[in-house]
């Protein structure tokens, strides 16, 4: 296994500013470019010693909490009752004062209302329903392993990465084969940016596309259900009621986004972290740590999902600060993942790590329901690399997405060597 860089992976790829020389109220975090710009393994080792419930002031007397430590975040997850997710989960709506999913979609819904619509798709997603997907997914990777292997240099985003989480919530949902690779590239614009040059109207535009596809699908799937998730969604009773329209489309762009963009963005940074850890590399070639132990180093250590937020609905006491009734508050996995008064040597990637409490899924009652299939992609991906390849070479710099939500890549140019081959 070979590479040509090093880097944490919270790191930008190349020449950051040292975050020792801004201040801390300087680093505007509402930026996606300030995620490419600054060393940010320095940036919240300083937020967490200093600042760790830190007030990041926006023009107009306005702001925003920033919390980084491990067991802040907890207890915030977990506190469903003095904070809220119905005005927004992530910075940019909950900035805006509101999203228009509110109550509808499970991941901005609260109370009875989410206990309800979670217990109704939890039934889809359970591990017993889903053992012939499991299945599946790991003989789709083993078959698109085999066929890149053939060609030996290819973009493990592009040739890889791209087509493994999709076509497993594509079988879930039943979306035709012929549109997955599109809502593929909905979805990047939806969460994130190729590059700065890419305008927020592009995210929106991509964001209804996807809303209109997913209204035309399950318009079919009232006149034509079947055994599928979308199908569960449009003749599935809450309260005795079905749910609304607009409530089986966005919970669709929901499990759509989630079940995609997080198990692909950990693929691709878990291939980077072992071309960047040949120790690593050997242990699990050679069986000296489980897969599934890896797995979740890989969730840590890529943490897809920056942070998610929430809203106060009265003055809290968290840390040494007093949240405001009202106030927006913003829980950075990518700092809690790597908070030294948790995890033990938090800078090493290191596959047999135990235990691995980490919060790249977020925690409590708004934990990500597609979890366990997160796990299982991330998971097919490292047994093939296992079983299949000897040798990875990263060719040039990733592409690094530009995103103060996402952390990934969009391309990522390798040379995979099968087992076995001269």
């Amino acid at each position: 296994m070979t590479m040509q860089r090093t880097s944490d992976p919270t790191a930008p790829v190349s020449g950051p500013p040292d975050p020792a020389d801004v201040e801390l109220t300087d680093l505007d975090l509402t930026d996606p470019q300030t995620f490419l710009d600054v060393d940010l393994t320095a940036m919240w080792r300083r937020f967490r010693a200093e600042s760790p419930v830190h007030w990041h002031p926006l023009p107009g007397g306005k702001g925003f909490w920033v919390l980084s430590r491990y067991e802040d975040l907890l207890t915030v997850y977990r506190d469903n009752k003095q904070f809220t997710s119905e005005t927004g989960n992530v910075l940019t709506t909950l900035l805006q004062g509101e999203d228009s999913a509110s109550g509808k979609m499970l991941a901005v819904t609260d109370g009875p209302r989410h206990r309800d619509i979670r217990n109704l798709m939890l039934k889809s997603f359970a591990p017993r329903v889903l053992a012939p997907v499991v299945e599946g997914v790991h003989r789709r990777t083993r078959e698109l392993m085999t066929e890149v292997l053939e060609r030996g240099r290819l973009d493990f985003v592009t040739d890889v990465a791209d087509h493994i989480p999709i076509n497993t919530i594509g079988d879930l949902m039943d979306i035709p084969l012929a549109d997955r690779a599109q809502l593929v590239e909905w979805n990047t614009q939806t969460l994130s940016r190729h590059s700065s040059e890419d305008s927020e109207l592009e995210e929106l535009l991509a964001r209804n596309e996807i809303l209109l596809y997913f209204s035309e699908l399950a318009a079919e799937r009232r006149r034509n259900p079947g055994e599928d998730v979308l199908s569960a969604l449009v003749t599935g009773l809450v309260d005795g009621r079905p749910l609304s329209e607009e409530e089986v489309v966005l919970n669709c762009y929901s499990l759509i986004l989630g079940g995609d963009e997080s198990s692909r963005m950990s693929a691709i940074g878990g291939l980077i972290a072992l071309a960047e850890n040949p120790d690593q590399w050997r242990a699990l070639k050679e069986g000296t740590v489980t897969v599934d132990s890896a797995v979740e180093e890989v969730l840590r250590w890529t943490t897809p999902a920056m942070h998610f937020g929430r809203r106060a609905l009265v003055d809290v006491p968290v840390g040494d600060q007093v949240i405001k009734a009202g106030d927006v508050v913003t829980l950075w996995n990518s700092s809690a993942n790597f908070d030294e008064e948790v995890f033990d040597d938090p800078f090493a990637f290191d596959l047999g790590r135990n235990p691995n409490k980490h919060v790249a899924f977020g925690h409590g009652p708004h934990y990500c329901i597609g979890a366990f299939l997160g796990k299982v992609h991330v998971n097919a991906v490292l047994d093939s690399l296992r079983s299949m390849v000897s040798r990875v070479e990263v060719l040039g710099p990733p592409t690094r997405l530009f995103s103060n939500f996402v952390a990934g890549y969009s391309g990522l140019p390798v040379e995979l060597t099968a087992e076995g081959a001269r």
